[in-house]
């Protein structure tokens, strides 16, 4: 009946300024999905060491899987246990979007185009085991294993011996199961957004104290949308006067070098662009912080989603319209030391800034296909460029072809000490090659 209905839809809206612990967090997204559960898909991808489930609320027109040519987004949160607000503040973007779908007319577009996977927490033990919240650091902050998650990914640049946690390894997984094209991760003690590398070596320009990626104009885009969208991150003052941040951005290598980190995997291994969201000076900050830290962020964060249009996104096919997996697609002059590859249903989705760009589409074993295409902004049309690729001469699928963990980059170390750009992509070029024909 709508009495029970409208019922439903006022107890899933019912979120208060608060912190939310396992159960309640749980409760909240089991209401939420019960209250729309034609736009939403509720799962856990793993379980904490201490048993807890990582929940995982997927939001979209086509919630329960991938569907062609509709990118997949995600935010995680608390991936340090004892920095809370991102946790909070993703539950009040699970709350606004599904109360603004079909009302607002930019979110219904979003949602119809885009699949969005939240994370409240990564770190489920940690922020239970954050008895006394404080703004600067507790054991909260590592694993029920003392082991800290953003220090345990397979590294590109030098081999990174922690033992890999089952959070990590159910994040791995997931980016592994799903066609993630841009993410970002939601972290405290700082009022900054920092993007890859974390870390770096002289191929990276890691010796003038910068670890640049070859898509570092696009990075530096993505983490200026959510600084100048924000309230005040992008007056780059830091949290004291020792620090600050022009345009509310950093390289994360510039800022502090990390080996193991979550954004520099995504990018490397997951084929998705991630920054890290420093949103406040305190990493637990009093409840009645919450609501206006959600004000702060609300813009940044829908609008940061929306650069998952960006650029160009296709398929990639055999002379009988069957999908080809594992073909490389990329820009030319910015090609990845793992390479990009279409994935099961032959997709490809690459992030990219207007202009003119060459496109360069190879299935091992035949002549690559190049396309020079004109891209536009088309975040607003919710919609990348889209180019096809036919390859007419094949009927084959493309054998799997898996990225070695092992630290990509070392094999650039020979490189001089003075790396100029074009070096490192005739460097990145080289290790391309060898990673096709080893």
């Amino acid at each position: 009946d709508v009495v029970g209905i409208l019922c439903l839809v006022s107890v899933a809206a019912a979120l208060d300024f608060k912190y939310h612990h396992a159960e309640e967090l749980e409760a909240y997204l089991k209401r939420v999905h019960a209250a729309y559960p034609s736009l939403t898909h509720l799962h856990s991808i793993g379980r904490s060491v201490e048993g807890r489930d990582l929940w995982v609320l997927v939001l979209g027109r086509f919630p329960t899987q991938h569907k062609i040519g509709i990118p997949e987004f995600k935010y995680v949160a608390n991936m340090h246990g004892d920095e809370t607000v991102g946790r909070e503040i993703l539950l009040h973007l699970i709350d606004f979007l599904v109360t603004s779908y079909r009302r607002d007319p930019v979110i219904t577009r979003l949602l119809n185009n885009t699949r969005i996977h939240i994370m409240p927490t990564m770190n489920p033990d940690g922020f239970e085991a954050t008895k006394v919240p404080d703004c600067y650091y507790t054991r909260g902050r590592y694993n029920k294993n003392g082991e800290d998650l953003n220090r345990n990914f397979p590294d590109a640049f030098e081999r990174n011996n922690a033992s890999i946690q089952p959070e990590t390894q159910a994040v791995m997984n997931w980016i592994k199961n799903e066609t993630f094209v841009l993410s970002a991760n939601l972290h405290g003690g700082a009022l900054v957004a920092s993007y890859t590398f974390d870390n770096g070596n002289s191929a990276t320009g890691s010796l003038e104290g910068y670890s640049r990626s070859p898509d570092d104009d696009v990075f530096i885009h993505l983490a200026k949308t959510y600084s100048f969208n924000h309230a005040s991150m992008y007056k780059g003052t830091g949290c004291d006067n020792r620090q600050t941040f022009p345009d509310g951005i950093t390289n994360g290598y510039s800022w502090y070098q990390l080996e193991g980190g979550m954004q520099d995997y995504n990018y490397v291994w997951g084929q998705c662009f991630e920054i890290t969201l420093e949103l406040s000076c305190c990493k637990y900050p009093p409840a009645d912080q919450l609501e206006k830290f959600w004000r702060d962020n609300k813009a940044a964060l829908i609008e940061y989603i929306k650069q998952v249009h960006l650029g160009i996104k296709g398929q990639v096919t055999d002379k009988n319209g069957n999908p080809i997996p594992n073909a490389i697609v990329e820009a030319q002059g910015r090609p990845h030391v793992c390479p990009y590859r279409t994935n099961e249903q032959g997709e490809y989705f690459l992030l990219l800034l207007p202009g003119t760009y060459v496109i360069n589409a190879t299935v091992p074993g035949f002549k690559s296909m190049l396309k020079t295409v004109e891209i536009r902004n088309n975040t607003g049309n919710f919609s990348a460029l889209q180019h096809d690729f036919t390859f007419p001469e094949v009927s084959i699928r493309s054998s799997a072809a898996s990225c070695s963990k092992t630290p990509l980059y070392q094999e650039l170390q020979w490189a001089s000490a003075a790396v100029k750009p074009t070096l490192h992509v005739i460097l990145v070029l080289i290790t391309v090659l060898l990673v096709i024909f080893q």
